[in-house]
Formats: structure tokens, C-alpha cells, sequence
């Protein structure tokens, strides 16, 4: 079957029916993870209701010729070249039919129940726009990816619980400040209010600002601790590589720029600050993540992609005071509510530059 024809169908068994989730993947030079993370969404309990889209950003490792082995059930939409992550997920999100869309990591594998657990979730409540699963490491099946996202004051975010051994203390079901893009729900009626990813972004923090833009608009997030994945950290790119580097702190500021209002916005630089104080410190001591890049190159390459990063920003900073614009007319949320996210759900400038 071709992939053409494959588009028509899906893992449905119900003649006719519509699928109440759709799946959505993003896959880039990934066909060495693509065979283990299909056969853990075949064994799902929750498959009768679900749909397959893959979205193909220009692989040159196989990937495509692999997928024809799915083509019954797996819709494969093929891209000439990597249009990023945020562009791939959107691609899928248009070309899905369902109440609720999925976002899988290529690098993953989850449980039977994982897609169960996070419809049952989200049917909790109507202002429920996303759910995050609890991930964990591929290799190391009792530490956490991480439990959904924490948030620094100026707009970075990190995985809550990164790096912690699995001892219970994530076992609740519990709101986050937002879901991780590895492995969420969302509802499709939260999409068609606060609209897509940013496609700027590319790749790394996209969710975030998709979470944030949808807290700005009362939708809420919930963390599933029975919706298990286990993820294969940067599987699909390095973890301290120049490339992340620079992206992560780009779209952090644009992220910032965008969602915080103006108080927050203008009060945002201290946290910037002291971060960098710490991720100074970790530089020079081997300690966390600028501690790991400085080890694969070094302190001026660091500062070098740090500039890169401010004179990126910059130059698409008209772009996004349109966006700010648009995004701060429709918030519902008021400033101090913001600021009680940034509380609630925060981590300080110094735990943030020390994580891995």
C-alpha cells in the first residue's frame, strides 16, 4: 500500500467510526527508534479509538522505505526537507480528525494503557486543555524525564523532577504549569482557541509557550502519573549540543516577550541574571547543563551562541510583539495570577542553571 492511500486509513476497527485520539509524531532520521515506539502504540488498550500520523521531515536514514512496513495502519505524510518540530507537529495536527491530539516523541515507548489514562484525565473536566504523562528514562526505568514542566521567572522551563529517582513522590494526579511535548494530550477545542505552535520556534521550547499561552486563556494542565512513557532523552538529537543551546535560549525570550505581561515582562531580566551567574558557575565547575557543554567545547563558544541567540531574538522581535499583542487582548488570566503561576509552579534561576 502506498502512502498516499495509507492517509485513508488508520488502527480504527470500527467501520467508519471516528477516532477520539490522533496520535501525532514527529519523526527526522529516526528509523532506529520508529519500530519499538509502533509496536507499544499497537499494544495500546485504547487502540480501537485511535489514529497514527507520522510526520516524515525530510529523513535520509530509511525511515519512509521502514514505515511502508506500517502502512496499514500508519498515516505517513512525507515532508521534502526539516521544516523542525513545531511545523511537524502542526502538519499533524491539521491532518488530524480527532477530539483530542496526542503529541509522541519518536524516541519513546509507552505503556498499553498510556493513552487510556491521559482520555480518562482529560475528560475530568472541561477546562482541562492538556495532560502530560510521567516520563521516565529509557535506560533507567525507575529515574524521571521528567513529570511535566516547571517554570523559571523568565520563561525557561524544565522538566519537573529531571534526573530524580522514582520513589513515589510524583504518584498523584496534580495540575502542572504545563505539559511536556514529549508525550501530551491536548484538546483539539484548546487548539482552535489559542491556535498552533509557534513554527519560528523550530524545535525546543514550543510547548512551553503553547502551555503558556493556554493558561493565559483559562485552560489548565494535569499531570497523569498512570500515563507511563519512557523516553530516550534527546534520542532524536544531543542533549548539549550547540544547536539546542542556541534554540532554548532564542525561544525563551520569545516566549517571555510573548506571554509575560508587562510587570512580569519588565521584572524578568533579574531572573535572567542570576541565572547566568549560576550557569557561570556551572561552567567553570563542570556542574550542570552550560558545565556539560563547556566540556564537549568550551566558555567561548558558550558566550558566542549566547550572542547568537540575543541578536536571533532581535531580529524577530517585530514578529513577536504582533503575536504579544494578539496573545495579551485575549488573556483571562491577570497579572498577579501570572505571578502565582511563577510561584506555584517556578523553580529558581540557581536549581534551573545547575539541572542537566
Amino acid at each position: 500500500m502506498s502512502f498516499e492511500s495509507a492517509r485513508e486509513s488508520s488502527l480504527t476497527s470500527r467501520a467508519g467510526a471516528e477516532p477520539t485520539v490522533s496520535v501525532v509524531i514527529v519523526n527526522w532520521n529516526g528509523a532506529h527508534h520508529l519500530d519499538e515506539c509502533l509496536a507499544s502504540l499497537r499494544a495500546q488498550t485504547w487502540r480501537d479509538e485511535m489514529e497514527v500520523i507520522i510526520i516524515d521531515n525530510g529523513s535520509t536514514d530509511g525511515s519512509l522505505e521502514l514505515l511502508e512496513r506500517y502502512a496499514t495502519w500508519v498515516r505517513v505524510i512525507p515532508n521534502a526537507a526539516n521544516a523542525g518540530f513545531a511545523a511537524g507537529c502542526n502538519q499533524g495536527i491539521r491532518a488530524s480528525r480527532s477530539e483530542f491530539i496526542a503529541l509522541l516523541n519518536n524516541d519513546t515507548v509507552v505503556e498499553p494503557t498510556w493513552l487510556e489514562e491521559l482520555v480518562k484525565a482529560m475528560r475530568r473536566a472541561d477546562d482541562l486543555g492538556c495532560c502530560t504523562s510521567k516520563i521516565l528514562s529509557y535506560y533507567a526505568r525507575d529515574v524521571f524525564d521528567n513529570a511535566g514542566h516547571v517554570v523559571c521567572g523568565d520563561g525557561l522551563t524544565r522538566g519537573r523532577g529531571r534526573l530524580e529517582p522514582d520513589h513515589g513522590q510524583f504518584e498523584r494526579l496534580e495540575e502542572v504549569f504545563c505539559p511536556s511535548g514529549c508525550a501530551a494530550l491536548l484538546r483539539r477545542q484548546m487548539v482552535d482557541d489559542i491556535g498552533l505552535f509557534d513554527e519560528a520556534f523550530f524545535a525546543y521550547c514550543e510547548d512551553a509557550d503553547l502551555g503558556f499561552r493556554a493558561r493565559l486563556r483559562g485552560w489548565r494542565c494535569v499531570y497523569v502519573p498512570t500515563a507511563v512513557v519512557y523516553h530516550k532523552f534527546s534520542g532524536s538529537g544531543a542533549a548539549f549540543s550547540a544547536f539546542k543551546a542556541l534554540h532554548v535560549e532564542r525561544n525563551r525570550l520569545w516566549l517571555a516577550v510573548k506571554n509575560l505581561p508587562w510587570p512580569l515582562l519588565l521584572l524578568s531580566p533579574v531572573f535572567t541574571l542570576l541565572r547566568y551567574g549560576w550557569q557561570t558557575y556551572g561552567a567553570f565547575t563542570g556542574r550542570g547543563a552550560s558545565g556539560r557543554f563547556v566540556a564537549q567545547g568550551s566558555r567561548g563558544e558558550l558566550a558566542s551562541l549566547l550572542l547568537r541567540a540575543y541578536l536571533q531574538a532581535l531580529a524577530g522581535l517585530p514578529r513577536v510583539l504582533r503575536q504579544r499583542r494578539a496573545i495579551q487582548a485575549r488573556r483571562k488570566a491577570s497579572t498577579l495570577e501570572v505571578w502565582g503561576w511563577l510561584q506555584r509552579y517556578g523553580i529558581s534561576p540557581r536549581r534551573i542553571a545547575l539541572m542537566e
